[in-house]
């Protein structure tokens, strides 16, 4: 039996991340949690195959308990690279699933066509430009976790200039993550810089949600 300990992040759900474990297949776990009352599709950030997943997820509830939004629900508020972080230490493999797991959902009360639609949709609002937030070349950004760290905007799409070099704002935001100290792969570039106290993230979603 697969043991399987993931972790979703949700547009609909900014800043939070699900932890969650399953002993089936992953693609259909995922699916089964686009239901009523869940806007857009859950992605999965990080999931791996451990020895014994609901004793790992315990551990993992366990472990960010302060940061949990309720204590009958699996949401936490942190971010996704910690939990990876976290759970790296007892992986037995890496579990990947691609875009294909929305590609084939039953007939419900809402059609395949408009659940594909939504994903679409969702995949559009995740590509970040700064142009979305009115930020021109030249503006400075803090890192969210030391604001000593600074990159500087060099054009309208998420190019930035750090240490002198030009690169894109995750691959920025991840050398600057590891120079602090952590050991992790992938990082969200809008969210780990911020601007103006706010990080980047969170501005776009308030643009979005007054523009709704």
């Amino acid at each position: 039996m697969t043991e399987i300990v993931y972790v979703l992040t949700n547009e609909a759900m900014p800043g939070l991340v699900k932890i969650g474990c399953t002993q089936t297949d992953l693609a259909t776990r995922v699916r089964s949690l686009f239901q009523t009352g869940v806007p857009l599709p859950f992605e999965v950030f990080y999931a791996c195959e451990v020895e014994d997943c609901k004793f790992v997820e315990r551990q993992m509830h366990d472990a960010f308990g302060d940061h949990r939004v309720s204590k009958s629900r699996e949401f936490f508020r942190i971010s996704p690279e910690r939990v990876k972080a976290a759970l790296l230490i007892g992986v037995k493999a890496e579990i990947k699933i691609g875009e294909e797991i929305f590609e084939n959902l039953p007939e419900t009360s809402e059609t395949a066509s408009e659940v594909k639609a939504e994903v679409e949709a969702a995949k559009r609002r995740s590509r970040f430009k700064f142009s979305m937030i009115g930020l021109k070349p030249g503006t400075v950004l803090q890192l969210e976790k030391d604001a000593s760290i600074t990159c500087k905007t060099v054009d309208e799409n998420n190019h930035v200039e750090y240490l002198g070099e030009v690169l894109s704002i995750s691959g920025a935001a991840l050398r600057a993550i590891k120079s602090l100290g952590y050991e992790w792969d992938v990082v969200s570039g809008p969210w780990e810089w911020t601007y103006q106290g706010k990080r980047l993230d969170e501005i776009r979603r308030e643009i979005e949600e007054d523009s709704d």
